[in-house]
């Protein structure tokens, strides 16, 4: 007797129809890019220790990022949850993107990461589909070029953004 497979569901969107899309030249190999967003994402984005992550289609995982909104405050911790939708190896990585009310407001969101390999790197692809307002949109469209600056820096040892 086999094994049935386990059931796999899309997000679905189609009441929520904000999206934004972002790129960045990364003087980074996409085999470094996937390894950031798969296995290593305490080492640029998620607090160290926060991370439960398992690269692998289907599979949940959870991490906490730290920061606070101003100088004077204290350091917040942001939980995040998701599940790996599809894992191309050094080409493509999509997931799903869950915060609270600070974040994607509860909604299950859907980002998805492009690596094309160029002369210079790689150009890194990034959208993040089905937020729950379009204010939760602008929020992420205007920190993901944050993020991956932050990214590109933590691999070039040149980050104390953290």
């Amino acid at each position: 007797m086999s094994t049935p497979s386990p059931i796999f569901r899309e997000p679905d969107l189609r009441t929520r129809p904000w999206r934004l899309a972002v790129e960045r030249q990364m003087p980074l190999p996409p085999a470094t890019l996937y390894k950031a967003w798969t296995t290593e994402f305490d080492r640029w984005f998620a607090a160290p220790g926060s991370v439960l992550m398992g690269s692998h289609v289907n599979t949940a995982f959870f991490f906490e990022t730290e920061y606070s909104h101003s100088p004077d405050e204290p350091l917040q911790r942001h939980p995040h949850y998701g599940r790996f939708l599809a894992l191309a190896p050094d080409r493509c990585i999509q997931l799903t993107w869950l915060t609270g009310a600070a974040g994607t407001k509860g909604a299950e969101t859907v980002v998805t990461v492009d690596l094309i390999p160029n002369a210079n790197g790689t150009l890194l692809k990034l959208t993040h589909a089905g937020f729950a307002d379009q204010g939760s949109m602008e929020q992420h469209r205007d920190a993901w070029p944050i993020v991956l600056e932050l990214l590109e820096r933590s691999y070039l040892g040149t980050s104390d953004l953290r």
